[in-house]
């Protein structure tokens, strides 16, 4: 159980929830802390939670969070920013969305571009075929690739549009979060959570 913190943190960040019983916040980029409804910790009070949102109080002033999504106090709004929580093996995983249907990203620094599968640009009714053709290099060997421009990719409240992206035919079975997007972002790692801060 959490003991009650009077010292408000600068920034605030959902990185997720447990049933309707607690959320999961970081503070200032900190490790995860488990924060149940009622309870105060950093500053911030939980009013309620729910599946992927959690109502806090900050400051005063109730406020509805997204997972994944940051507050800063300090700016009064909502910082263009969101924290990561690493999962197992250490990687981050990311809800977000493409062309406004969603979807989930593994960060990859490694990826030159956003890369995604045949399977879900088709599920976005992504028309890939009509963008120009490539080959790559996956585990399963060469396979067909296209680049295509993605109207807008959002994770958190992080929204860049007109974002170029790769999609695999085969191959590839997890959407990554590569650089055509994670180049626009600073990046913050501390223990076991990254914050991802948009530069431009």
């Amino acid at each position: 159980m959490l003991a009650t913190s009077t010292a408000s943190a600068a920034e605030v960040a959902l990185i997720g929830t447990f049933d309707t019983k607690a959320a999961i916040l970081s503070f200032d980029a900190g490790p995860p802390k488990t924060v149940k409804v009622g309870q105060t910790f950093g500053g911030v009070t939980v009013i309620a939670v729910a599946k992927d949102r959690a109502t806090v109080d900050i400051d005063g002033k109730r406020r509805v969070l997204i997972r994944g999504q940051t507050y800063s106090s300090g700016a009064g709004t909502a910082a263009q920013s969101v924290t990561l929580a690493a999962g197992a093996g250490g990687h981050f995983l990311a809800d977000g969305q493409i062309n406004g249907g969603t979807i989930r990203f593994l960060v990859d620094t490694g990826a030159s571009a956003v890369a995604i599968p045949a399977s879900d640009a088709k599920r976005l009714r992504i028309d890939y075929q009509s963008g120009r053709r490539g080959t790559t290099q996956t585990a399963a060997g060469l396979t067909a690739m296209y680049m295509v421009r993605l109207d807008s990719v959002r994770v958190g409240n992080i929204e860049l549009r007109n974002i170029e992206a790769i999609v695999i035919e085969q191959g590839l079975d997890t959407p990554l979060l590569g650089n055509t997007f994670l180049n626009r972002m600073e990046m913050r790692r501390e223990g076991q959570t990254m914050t991802l801060t948009r530069r431009y």
